[in-house]
């Protein structure tokens, strides 16, 4: 048995502070991912730091054309409010769409992010609108936060404080749900910015985690429409094939996905 230290702390500062005193400190926000593994024994933190209940890194700002949610938000939050579900519907759709209520009334944006699971469905939001990541040190653009599976560029030590979007012209979210994990097999979000660009971003399906699709891009740019998609064809190439889907039926999806999103 390892022992750990369990911290709830509240304010941001005080966060960063005791993470460094720990030699192998983990932030918790809704212990969706961390408590999880430690059950499992795959990780064994000296210090848990407990952020949820830190109130600058909760709640949701619309301001001029930016939809911002603090890090230690809830999915359930995001699905509820009725800003979001005016700025970006789409975003708010996908968030009543992760997992099954208790993991909605628990789990956070920002330990959604940082932990960046190649199947959830927020990094296929923030990849597809250009949202940008704030920590307690930076702001990181969305082309720049994902680095592969399970990966960001997040330091040690740094921790999410807030997401900010640009609300889009149009957008929406499609997914092919596992029927156990609720986890995304394929998820497609597409949108098109106030600049007039398309940005279409996938999650669940490939190989090096969430990624753009240019092809799907460039067609909805031209028409924005199911039917535009009807000729595209998607490589199966670099994608995931598992006991849950080959590559080929992941590729299969993507289109099915973006066309069902475009349509919402």
């Amino acid at each position: 048995m390892y022992e750990t230290t369990y911290h709830r702390v509240s304010s941001i500062d005080d966060a960063v502070a005791q993470f460094a005193k720990g030699t192998e400190a983990k932030f918790l926000s809704g212990g969706q991912t961390l408590l999880p593994v430690m059950k499992q024994r795959l990780a064994a933190p000296s210090d848990v730091i407990d952020v949820a209940k830190i109130k600058d890194m909760i709640g949701i700002d619309v301001t001029g054309d930016t939809v911002t949610i603090k890090a230690a938000t809830t999915h359930y939050d995001v699905a509820q409010s009725e800003a979001v579900q005016k700025a970006i519907p789409a975003l708010a759709n996908l968030a009543s769409m992760i997992g099954d209520p208790a993991v909605r009334h628990r789990g956070t944006i920002g330990g959604s992010l940082a932990n960046n699971d190649p199947a959830a469905d927020y990094p296929a939001a923030v990849l597809a609108l250009g949202a940008t990541v704030k920590t307690n040190k930076r702001s990181i653009a969305a082309e720049d936060f994902f680095k592969g599976l399970f990966s960001t560029v997040l330091e040690d030590g740094e921790l999410i404080t807030a997401v900010s979007f640009s609300i889009p012209v149009k957008a929406g979210y499609a997914k092919f749900r596992h029927p156990a994990s609720r986890f995304a097999l394929t998820g497609v979000f597409v949108a098109k910015t106030l600049a007039g660009h398309v940005r279409v971003a996938v999650t669940g399906a490939s190989q090096s985690g969430v990624m753009r699709v240019p092809a799907i891009e460039a067609a909805l740019l031209a028409n924005w429409s199911p039917a535009a998609l009807d000729t595209i064809k998607i490589a199966a190439d670099g994608l995931l094939s598992d006991i849950h889907g080959s590559s080929d039926y992941r590729a299969h999806l993507i289109k099915v996905m973006a066309q069902r999103a475009v349509a919402a």
